[in-house]
């Protein structure tokens, strides 16, 4: 087996997180050998909804989704396009009085984050301000400056422009073991029927819904589910909506690219095996009258693809990010519950600066792998 790969930090999942750490680690000056198993971005990265929103996240998590917001800004410098990204605004939909309220209360605890929030309440504002809704809505709250873009061509970009900045991004190249020698970590790795191996100080977990067991390897297991969310698109329709919307409460969230088509998605599809997943037809089907509910243009809309993915969930819905509790050297960041594709260049971000610099500015201890190992005695 090779022995003569060396670099400065190994970051394992060709995710738009692990791309992003990957692109920013060499921004930074350290070598990186970025490792996929599959094709960059060709998991959940890739085959999410794309929404970019900030709106209705919890409030531990906005400094992170702020910095993110900031580099969204700037695609076309680091990452050489843009990806269909448009700050096109995030309209959360309330469907009843109750849903209202819990609106103006996020609005209130958010204030201080810079979202600039507008809430629209009562039937007829909302008309006015929005013409095409259907009659079970009651209000909305607008974030003008989320958005949408296509995340079929973000994530894989995010990991070309990590290999433009002299990164070594190798796919197909799926990790067989993970060892320390007490020095620097040993990572065995399959590429083209060869087995390889390359040494590390710092090694980056960005597994994504395959991150538990290298955790818990170093004795920090946690309780990771993996889940397939259900998506589809229509036929392209006549332009008429210009945000990304949601609904308080969760159900449903719908998108339409300016091509025409809309994109959707809600409920949960059906895992295949540890690598596969299908969308369900009982989740399609019970979304579509939410749908038409909430934008009667969609009434008789075709149907022309549904797909889902694997996306990791963690029981309190927050990710793991930061350093292992653990191993020295050893990082994490996996477990973004469907909601990674907005925070993602924000969270490869941060992880280059916790690796260079042992510290990040950004807030992240309560997303801190600690929170699932036993107290110490």
């Amino acid at each position: 087996m090779a022995d003569s790969l060396a670099c400065d930090v190994v970051v394992i999942g060709g995710g738009i997180m692990g791309s992003a750490t990957a692109l920013f680690l060499r921004r930074r000056g350290l070598t990186v050998t970025l490792l996929e198993r599959d094709l960059c971005g060709s998991r959940s990265s890739g085959v999410n909804f794309g929404g970019v929103r900030r709106q209705g996240r919890p409030m531990a998590q906005m400094p992170l989704a702020q910095r993110s917001h900031q580099i969204w800004g700037r695609l076309k410098e680091l990452i050489g396009i843009e990806a269909e990204y448009e700050r096109s605004g995030h309209f959360k939909i309330a469907r009843s009085l109750t849903d209202m309220e819990s609106l103006n209360r996020y609005a209130e605890q958010a204030r201080d984050h810079g979202l600039g929030l507008q809430l629209i309440e009562g039937r007829s504002a909302l008309r006015k301000f929005f013409p095409a809704v259907g009659a079970d809505a009651v209000g909305g709250s607008l974030c003008p400056e989320d958005g949408q873009a296509n995340p079929r061509l973000l994530s894989p970009a995010f990991a070309h422009a990590a290999r433009a900045a002299g990164a070594d991004v190798r796919e197909h190249a799926p990790v067989q073991a993970v060892e320390h020698d007490g020095t620097r970590f040993v990572v065995e790795f399959l590429q083209n029927g060869q087995a390889l191996r390359i040494k590390s100080p710092a090694l980056v977990n960005c597994a994504g819904a395959w991150a538990a067991p290298f955790a818990a390897q170093w004795d920090e297991p946690v309780p990771l589910q993996a889940l397939p969310p259900t998506m589809g698109v229509t036929e392209p329709l006549p332009f008429f909506l210009t945000w990304s919307l949601g609904v308080e409460g969760g159900g449903v969230y719908c998108r339409q690219v300016r091509r025409g088509n809309v994109v959707f998605g809600g409920g949960r599809g059906y895992t295949l095996d540890s690598l596969r997943a299908r969308s369900s037809h009982v989740a399609i089907l019970e979304q579509l009258p939410q749908l038409v509910a909430l934008l009667p243009q969609l009434r008789t809309a075709h149907v022309i693809r549904t797909w889902s993915g694997t996306e990791g969930y963690l029981p309190d819905n927050q990710p793991v990010l930061g350093a292992s509790a653990r191993c020295p050297g050893l990082f994490h960041a996996f477990g973004f519950a469907g909601g990674g594709f907005q925070l993602g260049p924000g969270v490869g971000d941060v992880m280059a600066e916790l690796v260079a610099e042992g510290r990040t500015e950004t807030p992240i201890d309560s997303f801190a792998i600690r929170r699932f190992l036993p107290a110490p005695t």
